[in-house]
């Protein structure tokens, strides 16, 4: 109860409450302009949680994380252009009830709806199910977390675009990455190549910045050269839900939230996944299946409500486990540790006030969201119509203030250039930044447990199969090897199928 006080203290202060605000205001605007991304937002204002004491940072970060997701739906709806691709399935009814039906107020009200919806609810369930099961990981020692470690670099596969080898490639680099600096149990030097700037690793955030912020610059100043901006002129009138529309969607809003939450809960999965199986699910059991395609509203807070529900999901084995359910989670799990939380069964124990923190954080954050979107929709639909020629030099100019800020260093700037061109060819090339993200985090994990495993079974790799616990994440890891096997399925039988129908009735 104590350490829930603590956590309400550090939560409601006027400068972590602010954090938070803005953090999700900010992430509904990146959410909302096409080609802009979740991962992109939380890269870019990074920086800014260092001016922030304690948890406020991460408040921030929370903040972008929920905002980002719900602020993709504001471009699928009046653009049929998704801000990010866990809007892609809101594409489908959102944008015929704005166009067909003209009632774009109430396709955003509920998408605004089912996304706050799905966020407090898998808030819910973290705050429920992480102490649970980070009680049981309380258990594990050196063989289980250097199996968990493997089990969280073997989700590389999963966001790297289906391919086993581009995926594995981002991971290696990743690993090189993660042991540059000085070794912590010999202590010799390595990959140093003579400079002290690298004897304790190269900076996390420019390395951050760089894939995720500035190659997306790159990117979309390309794009403008080929891509005409499109506007959007339309006139909101009533965006809160009806009581008839509410009690319409109640239960797949309810059912879409279940499915977000269980599916955001497994490493290597995502938002886009969780909102075409929420749509697929909301038609099947609809009474109203014939309208699916042309403004039904089940079909906007399905996807809606699905993606937004991931977000917890995704978080239950990051700060339980420390395995980051997608790509997003690996840049938070990052965020964390930069701030000095290590998460994990111990944070629990050494920092519980901090994780209550998180929880609250969370929830709130998703609560500001949807009062948010109810109020000041037709702020954020003007945002929409701001063109790229205008907003990608402030952008530009963020990621050299962020990455300098960090260390107040110039090698972190060239660092920053360097790792940018590299996401950008990355890009390119379909190979996911991501992936090398993850690297970064768990190669120090995977390394530092696996020579403490063999120190204890005296050069024994026995002791890897002997513990249930390890040999059941080292089979896990195996299996999520095929998993670029298994998206590609699931994206073909609840995605390609539903888009074809809704081109087919158009």
């Amino acid at each position: 109860m104590t350490d829930i006080m603590t956590a309400l203290g550090n939560v409601f202060t006027i400068g972590n409450l602010a954090g938070l605000i803005f953090g999700t205001g900010a992430g509904i605007l990146i959410g909302a302009m096409p080609g802009l991304s979740v991962n992109m937002g939380i890269a870019l204002l990074f920086p800014l949680t260092f001016a922030f004491q304690g948890v406020g940072g991460i408040l921030m970060l929370l903040g972008i994380y929920c905002g980002a997701i719900y602020g993709g739906s504001i471009s699928a709806i009046l653009l049929k252009t998704p801000g990010t691709p866990a809007s892609v399935a809101t594409t489908l009814d959102g944008y015929p009830m704005a166009t067909k039906l003209k009632q774009p107020g109430r396709a955003l009200g509920l998408s605004t709806f089912g996304s706050t919806f799905g966020g407090v609810f898998s808030a819910i369930c973290l705050i429920i199910f992480s102490p649970l099961l980070a009680s049981v990981a309380l258990k594990f020692s050196k063989p289980e977390y250097f199996a968990l470690a493997v089990f969280g670099l073997s989700i590389i596969t999963s966001v790297s675009s289906g391919s086993i080898v581009k995926g594995l490639l981002g991971g290696f680099i990743g690993l090189f990455i993660a042991t540059i600096g000085i070794d912590n149990l010999s202590g010799s030097m390595r990959f140093t190549f003579g400079t002290t700037y690298m004897l304790g690793g190269i900076s996390f955030v420019p390395i951050l910045i760089g894939l995720f912020a500035f190659s997306q610059v790159l990117q979309s100043v390309e794009d403008c050269y080929k891509e005409k901006h499109v506007k959007t002129d339309v006139k909101i009138s009533r965006v809160f839900p009806t009581w008839d529309d509410i009690k319409r969607v109640f239960v797949t809003v309810l059912r879409s939230s279940i499915i977000g939450t269980f599916i955001g809960c497994v490493p290597g999965t995502g938002g886009d996944i969780a909102s075409f199986v929420s749509y697929d699910q909301a038609k099947r059991w609809s009474k109203y299946k014939d309208n699916f395609g042309n403004g039904e509203p089940e079909g906007i807070v399905a996807p809606e409500a699905g993606n937004n529900s991931v977000s917890g999901g995704a978080m239950i084995p990051m700060l339980t486990l420390g395995i980051p359910g997608d790509g997003a989670t690996a840049i938070m799990l990052g965020a964390l540790m930069v701030q000095g939380m290590q998460p994990g069964p111990l944070l629990f124990k050494e920092q519980a006030s901090s994780v209550y923190a998180i929880f609250i954080g969370l929830l709130l954050a998703n609560i500001v969201m949807g009062v948010m979107g109810f109020s000041l929709i037709r702020v954020f639909v003007k945002v929409v119509n701001i063109p790229k020629e205008i907003l990608l030099p402030v952008i530009f100019t963020l990621t050299f203030v962020g990455a300098y800020a960090y260390n107040n260093s110039m090698i972190d700037v060239f660092v920053m250039v360097a790792c940018g061109i590299l996401g950008y060819f990355m890009n390119k090339t379909e190979f996911s930044m991501s992936a090398i993200v993850i690297g970064i985090i768990l190669g120090s994990l995977a390394e530092t447990n696996f020579r403490g495993a063999l120190t204890m079974s005296d050069g024994k790799f026995s002791i890897f199969f002997t513990h249930p616990i390890c040999a059941v994440f080292l089979a896990l890891a195996a299996i999520s090897l095929l998993s670029p096997v298994i998206g590609p399925v699931i994206r073909k039988m609840f995605g390609k199928k539903l888009i074809n129908r809704s081109d087919e009735e158009e």
